[in-house]
């Protein structure tokens, strides 16, 4: 199974293929923002992704437009709730906490 390492704090979860970074980073018990449940309309869930974006679902339309409004963002940025996890090995960062 693959790992995601979560950044700051350094926990290292087995995630499943297919789950969100969103779900995969609440099950480990981390707090992150997410106010409209995971529909890429707040962007209150927007993490770098240090290692590991290959893996990951393609940004879509929708995220790529939230992305576009929020400061801050990096070729590394991505919405928790619309990048799901591939099959190998992925590190965030989390840049806001509840």
């Amino acid at each position: 199974m693959p790992m995601l390492t979560i950044q700051p704090s350094g926990k290292i979860v087995e995630v499943e293929a297919g789950k969100s970074l969103l779900a995969a980073i609440l099950a480990a018990g981390e707090s992150i923002a997410h106010k409209c449940e995971g529909k890429a309309e707040c962007g209150s869930c927007h993490i770098y992704v240090k290692e590991g974006r290959k893996t990951l679902s393609k940004t879509q339309r929708l995220e790529n437009e939230k992305l576009d409004s929020i400061v801050g963002v990096s070729s590394s940025s991505r919405l928790a709730c619309q990048a799901l996890l591939g099959t190998e090995n992925v590190t965030v960062e989390l840049l806001s906490f509840v």
